[in-house]
């Protein structure tokens, strides 16, 4: 009975970590949002932001949780933003210092212009727990568009990752 008790769960996390590991999220087809939101962290997501940008299919694009040691100047120049881009359509957010912060700071920033659509542009692995942060601090009536960048995450990152995403929807669900 207790040998039961303790492999159930154990088979569900083990299949939640092959799910979680297997089933990564995918990029978004093109959509038009109001804006774009991209949390720093591994490489791509910042490109993949103002790829979309250029194209008109948003109005503008926060980087949340930029070192505050970067200058605007110092990230248009690594990359290679136009200045009128740079000038009218970026915003570099210095507040947040984790994924929860990257929420807050996403949800005040949409709150001051007055946006009720994003496209997030974060990691495949890191999707999932975005979203959930950011479900927890946006209006219902917000739209979210997930679009990931397919990365070459390792099984120690994947591993972190999903218990992270566990605690987060834990947390979420208890709360």
């Amino acid at each position: 009975m207790i040998r039961r008790l303790v492999a159930i769960p154990l088979i569900v996390w083990a299949l939640g970590f092959v799910w979680f590991s297997i089933a990564l999220p995918q990029p978004a087809a093109r959509a038009q949002t109001d804006a774009i939101v991209v949390p720093t962290g591994s490489g791509g997501r910042i490109e993949r932001g103002l790829e979309i940008l250029q194209t008109g299919a948003a109005e503008q694009m926060l980087v949340t949780g930029v070192d505050t040691t970067v200058q605007p100047a110092e990230f248009q120049a690594e990359f290679d933003v136009p200045s009128r881009i740079m000038d009218c359509c970026v915003t570099l957010g210095f507040s947040a210092l984790d994924t929860r912060g990257n929420a807050r700071e996403t949800a005040q920033w949409l709150e001051d212009r007055d946006y009720n659509s994003l496209r997030l542009v974060t990691a495949d692995y890191h999707m999932r727990r975005a979203a959930l942060e950011l479900q927890d601090q946006l209006p219902d009536d917000t739209s979210v568009t997930r679009d990931a960048v397919k990365s070459q995450a390792s099984l120690d990152t994947l591993f972190l990752e999903y218990h992270k995403f566990i605690a987060v929807w834990v947390l979420q669900v208890l709360g």
